[in-house]
Formats: structure tokens, C-alpha cells, sequence
């Protein structure tokens, strides 16, 4: 009897699946077999049969409201991809509701994971692991001829499928030859590269299934491209930056996964040409640039163990069949018997390699904890953002003409005041300011920059910015050389002094003791004032009341003092001026006497 098959959605609403759930055991008349009675998995229990024998629509989706059932097994979204702000959330109940089940939270795990870039056959491939977990006991584990795929939701075509992580809500439970039972996970990843996600969005899905995976597995196409290499380096030192006090290698197992294959009489099908293809691709040369030696050192550093198989192409129906559905007739054998060997490779009892973290096992209730660990770092913003090659380069780029246009700022700035050059005139430091700044921004816009005009744009503005900070440093240090300047403060508060002293005294004269004792208080803070000021300039010590002192007798001065200067200036200026007029009267009246 086949059983239903519905779609899920997951506790936010979001659709986590589209595919249809296991079958019977029977070859040929079901999609995922059902385990034989020798295997164990995770619900402990068998599906509910349906009196239907024909699958329902795929398309029907129960209430959002619903929660995870765990006995009818699909895969469940638990890392959600929200593109509008290009951010990932954890979805903690679904996660929960599978990892704590009673019988399993307590066991050692192991999670098998595949990434890569969208569109090469991620889910196509985890759905034959599903088969064997299902039917592993059995020669015949990986279907009948006529048999659709059904599983992790996949299809062909040339558009993104999978979003964020999903995982399979059936968690294995599997005894290796020693007698121990581990927890086996099976995980599918949002492919990366395609036309909606960033270079951070890739990195974020990459790092995260890789932190929390025993095996990963990376899926590529035809070759390892020296790009691949590039990115699987700029993936892994992500996820290594969100780990803290590595001290050894913090990733597990890496199996690169060539797909398509077709150099067999250079590198033969299977795991061995896979390791001899890998030793090559990876080897470290001498005669190498320094780059291409450095990704290959960092590939070797994070992962503790690294294989290579090499799996030939499906075939043309796979490829062009719009209405391909998996069925194993449809198939080239070449492909269907590296298979046989690549699935029991990675998931055999024997082969299973448990989840460890800094050299410590870790059971299904730890990874839960893991998860929302690692999540928020990624949600937050502590880490680098990871950028395109091109965008990395035209950064840099800008970077370096902003460098040395405010380089030629300062040296021409230097020779005018800088050091022990006397003292320049406000207006005269102001001109030269803007001479050396128009001639900065002048030799930024002449450097061949990457980008485009409004991104340089971005750039220029900053370096206008740097540039006003520096001019006002060189403010401060050619009003440092001005011994009046120097000496405001002091002069201020003798003047402050001076003055409350005369108040105090004329008041105290004409019987205003209140006035006289105010201005005495004033006297006392301006003398201790004076005194503290003194100390600290030749101490160097509590530097923070000097300047506090200093601010104030700067505002007392600009406030006050200057103003009246002022006022002074103006009425001897015009008093200067009204005197000629009456001198030059009297001259004329002494000349027409005579």
C-alpha cells in the first residue's frame, strides 16, 4: 500500500517541504523503502497505511497551525532564509521537537551533510542515502527500476529548490561493530551561487552545516576548479572565525563529491581515483604562487580528514527529461554502481563518524544547543562580512587611493606647520588647508579605481571626512607654537582674579558684604583653580581636570573678555577717528589767523 504524501509547513508559516514520504519496503512500489526489520530508526514506529494505493497531491498542505509530526517522516526546515534582509533564523521548536526525543537525545550523533552550488543534484543525492538508511540490510537497498525518488524535495530544471537547511525529521539510530548506537542525521543545504543569494548568505549556509556536520560533503561538478577551492577556503575560515580557542583542526571529515566525471582514463570511478585526483589537486608545490599554496594549506589545516570520489554522469534522460522522477530504469548503470559503493561509504555502520567539537563527542541534546550558538553569532554583527572578489578588490582598491591622497595631505600640511615650524596665522593655515585638500582629492579622482563612480563616491566622501580631522589637529598643534594661546588660561584666571579683588574691595567699601564675600569665593576657586592648572602641566598627572580647566577658561575668555577687548578696540578706533577731523579744524582756524 503507498501512504499519503503532504507538504509541511514549518511553525512560521513557511512551506519546509514539498516531497512525499517513504514507502514500503516492497521494491518498485514505494519511493523511500521501509527499513527491514533489522533496522532501527528513530520514531520506532512503522507509517500509517492509507486504504488509497495511489499517492495524493503533493500540493495539499496541512494547517499551518499543525505541529511536527515525527511519524510521518519529511523533511524539516530548521534553518529559515528570510530574503528581504538577507538573514537566517533558527527555527528552535522544530529542531527541538527531533533532537530531544527521549530514545535518542542522550546519543552520540552523526550528521551527514551535502553543500555545494545550487542546482547539481544535492537533494537527488540524499534521497539514495535515505533509501539506504532505510533498506540497508538489504542487496537490493537502492530500488526497484521503476521506482520515483522521493524524499528531500528535488527536481530538475535550472531554478533554486532547497532554502536555508533542512533535515530529515527521522533521526536513525544505527549500532556500529562495537556495540555502541549513535544517532544518524541527514541534512540538505540551500545551494549556494544562485541569482538571489550574497557571497554572505553562501558563506553563512556553507559555515553552518559544516560547524555542525561530522561528514560534509561537497558537491561540485566535472572538476575542482581552483574557484572552488577559493570559496571552500573563504567558507571554512567564516565558520572558523564564529568558532572560538581552536586549538586543533575544527572540522571533521570533507568528501568532495565530483559529479559528471568524465576523465575515467586518467582518474578512475569510486574512491581510490578520487584520492589520487584529490592528492594532486591539493599538492603544494614549490614552483607555486603564494596564494594558490595558502588556499591548499588552509584546506588542510581545517579539516581533519579529506577524501574524493568520483561518480560519472546519470545520463541524457536524467539530464533533458523535463518528466525525469528518479526512476532507477532511467539511469545509466555506470552511475547506479558508483553509487552502490559511495552511499555505504558514508553511511555504513562501519564508516559512520560521530560529531565531535574541540575533541569532545557530542550528543543530539548538545547540537540543539550548538545550533542556536552558532546561529547567533551569525545573526549578529561580530563577524566580517564576507564580499565578492570583485567588491573585496574594488575596496581595497579605494582604500589605497584614500591612503595616499591623505598621505600627500599630510606631508604637504607637515611642511607648512607641522614640527618645529614657527607659528602660521589662522587665515594662512586655513588657505593652505584648502590648497593641500583640493590637490588630495584631486590625485584621489586621478588613481584608476575599481567599483564605479558611485562607489568611489562613497569613498571620497570618507576621505574628505579623514582629511577635516586631520586639519583640526593641525589647528591644535599651530595653536600650541602661539605663546598667547599657550598662556590664555593662566591669563585669564590672573585676570578673573585681578578683577574679582577690585570688586571685592570697592563692594566691601560701600557696605555690600554680600557682593565682597561672593566675589572673594570666586577669587578663592579662580587662585586654587590657578594653582591645580600649574600642577598639572608640570606633572603631567590628572590631565583630564588641565583640560576640564582649560575648557573653562577658554569659554571665559571667548565669552567675556574677548568681547570686551572688543568693545575697547571699537571705541578707541572711533575715538581715533573723530579726533582727526577736530585737529585738522583747528589747524585751519590757526592758518587763517595768520
Amino acid at each position: 500500500m503507498r501512504r499519503e504524501v503532504r507538504k509541511r509547513r514549518s511553525t512560521n508559516g513557511d512551506v519546509s517541504s514539498s516531497s512525499q514520504d517513504p514507502q514500503p519496503s516492497k521494491v518498485g512500489h514505494g519511493s523511500v523503502p521501509q527499513p527491514s526489520s533489522g533496522a532501527q530508526h528513530a520514531s520506532g514506529k512503522l507509517y500509517e497505511e492509507e486504504e488509497d494505493d495511489a499517492l495524493p497531491d503533493s500540493d495539499a498542505l496541512p494547517d499551518s497551525d499543525d505541529e511536527v509530526e515525527l511519524d510521518k517522516p519529511r523533511p524539516i526546515q530548521i534553518v529559515l532564509a528570510h530574503e528581504d534582509d538577507h538573514n537566517f533564523e533558527l527555527d528552535e521548536s522544530a529542531l527541538e521537537k527531533i533532537l530531544l526525543q527521549e530514545h535518542i537525545k542522550d546519543l552520540n550523533i552523526v550528521v551527514v551533510s551535502v553543500a555545494g552550488a545550487f542546482r547539481k543534484g544535492k537533494s537527488f543525492l540524499l534521497d539514495f542515502m535515505l533509501r539506504y538508511m532505510y533498506n540497508r540490510t538489504s542487496p537490493c537497498w537502492i530500488g526497484g527500476n521503476t521506482e520515483p525518488l522521493t524524499g528531500f524535495t528535488w527536481r530538475g530544471g535550472c531554478e533554486r529548490e532547497t532554502t536555508g537547511i533542512q533535515i530529515w525529521s527521522e533521526v536513525f539510530v544505527i549500532e556500529k561493530p562495537n556495540g555502541t548506537k549513535v544517532a544518524v542525521l541527514l541534512m540538505d543545504t540551500q545551494g549556494a551561487f544562485d541569482s538571489q543569494s550574497t557571497i554572505k548568505d553562501c558563506a553563512t549556509v556553507f559555515a553552518l552545516s559544516t560547524m555542525t556536520s561530522s561528514v560534509q560533503v561537497y558537491n561540485l561538478s566535472q572538476n575542482i576548479q581552483e574557484d572552488d577551492l577559493q570559496h571552500l577556503q573563504l567558507f571554512t575560515e567564516y565558520g572558523r572565525l564564529a568558532m572560538e580557542e581552536i586549538y586543533q583542526k575544527p572540522f571533521q571529515t570533507l568528501m568532495f563529491l565530483i559529479r559528471d566525471w568524465s576523465y575515467p582514463y586518467e582518474h578512475a570511478y569510486g574512491l581510490e581515483g578520487g584520492r589520487k585526483f584529490l592528492e594532486k589537486r591539493l599538492q603544494v608545490k614549490q614552483n607555486q604562487h603564494e596564494e594558490l599554496q595558502n588556499v591548499r594549506k588552509h584546506i588542510h589545516s581545517c579539516f581533519s580528514n579529506l577524501g574524493c570520489f568520483l561518480l560519472p554522469h546519470p545520463g541524457l534522460k536524467v539530464a533533458t527529461n523535463p518528466n525525469f522522477d528518479g526512476r532507477l530504469n532511467d539511469i545509466d548503470e555506470d552511475f547506479k554502481n558508483e553509487l552502490r559503493n559511495l552511499i555505504p561509504l558514508l553511511l555504513a555502520p562501519e564508516n559512520l563518524v560521530e560529531k565531535e567539537i574541540s575533541g569532545s563527542k557530542v550528543t543530539c541534546r548538545d547540537l540543539v544547543e550548538y545550533f542556536k550558538a552558532y546561529i547567533k553569532i551569525y545573526q549578529g554583527e561580530e563577524l566580517p562580512h564576507p564580499k565578492s572578489m570583485l567588491q573585496a578588490t574594488a575596496e581595497a582598491n579605494n582604500l589605497a587611493a584614500v591612503a595616499g591622497a591623505k598621505d600627500l595631505y599630510s606631508k604637504g600640511m607637515e611642511q607648512v606647520c607641522g614640527g618645529d615650524k614657527p607659528y602660521l596665522a589662522p587665515s594662512d593655515l586655513e588657505q593652505k588647508h584648502q590648497d593641500f585638500r583640493e590637490s588630495a582629492i584631486r590625485h584621489f579622482r586621478s588613481v584608476k579605481k575599481m567599483g564605479g563612480e558611485e562607489f568611489c563616491r562613497r569613498y571620497q566622501e570618507q576621505l574628505e571626512g579623514e582629511i577635516e580631522e586631520i586639519y583640526a589637529n593641525f589647528v591644535k598643534h599651530n595653536d600650541g607654537k602661539n605663546i598667547f594661546y599657550a598662556a590664555r588660561t593662566p591669563a585669564t584666571l590672573f585676570a578673573v582674579m585681578f578683577a574679582m579683588y577690585i570688586i571685592s574691595g570697592l563692594t566691601g567699601f560701600l557696605g555690600m558684604n554680600s557682593i565682597a564675600a561672593l566675589c572673594n569665593l570666586v577669587l578663592g576657586m579662580a587662585l586654587i583653580s590657578f594653582c591645580t592648572w600649574a600642577y598639572v602641566k608640570y606633572s603631567g598627572e590628572f590631565r583630564e581636570v588641565g583640560t576640564a580647566i582649560d575648557q573653562i577658561a577658554e569659554a571665559i575668555w571667548e565669552q567675556v573678555f574677548s568681547k570686551l577687548f572688543e568693545v575697547l578696540r571699537r571705541r578707541t578706533v572711533r575715538r581715533a577717528l573723530t579726533s582727526v577731523p577736530r585737529q585738522r579744524l583747528s589747524s585751519n582756524n590757526n592758518k587763517k589767523k595768520n
